[in-house]
């Protein structure tokens, strides 16, 4: 098994690899990117309405299949509005030890 621990990481270094760079033209990243914001953030959509499905089937292969499709494709987006994963973390850390209740009600 992989450094579970930097695969975001890593995995936010090749997509923004293949966004900024010309010769990537042809790598699924790039073209999805072509296609403009709306192409990317429909994939979300359809990603998420493909993960509640695998749940409501309560298989988990699929769910960790369909999660994983969900978790790229939103860090495309992230990419695609100079948003880092850093930063999604930061937030999610902030959260800890907050209750749910009182977050939402502080908004």
């Amino acid at each position: 098994m992989s450094n579970n621990g930097d695969v975001l990481a890593r995995l936010e270094e090749v997509i923004k690899d293949r966004l900024n760079d010309a010769q990537h033209s042809k790598s699924y990243v790039a073209s999805l990117a072509a296609k403009g914001t709306d192409a990317i953030l429909k994939k979300i959509g359809e990603e998420a309405t493909e993960t509640v499905m695998a749940a409501k089937d309560a298989d988990s292969e699929k769910i960790i299949y369909e999660v994983a499709d969900l978790c790229f494709h939103t860090m495309i987006m992230l990419a695609h509005y100079d948003v880092s994963v850093e930063q999604v973390l930061e937030e999610l850390d902030r959260r800890m030890g907050v209750s749910g209740l009182a977050e939402k009600a502080a908004r």
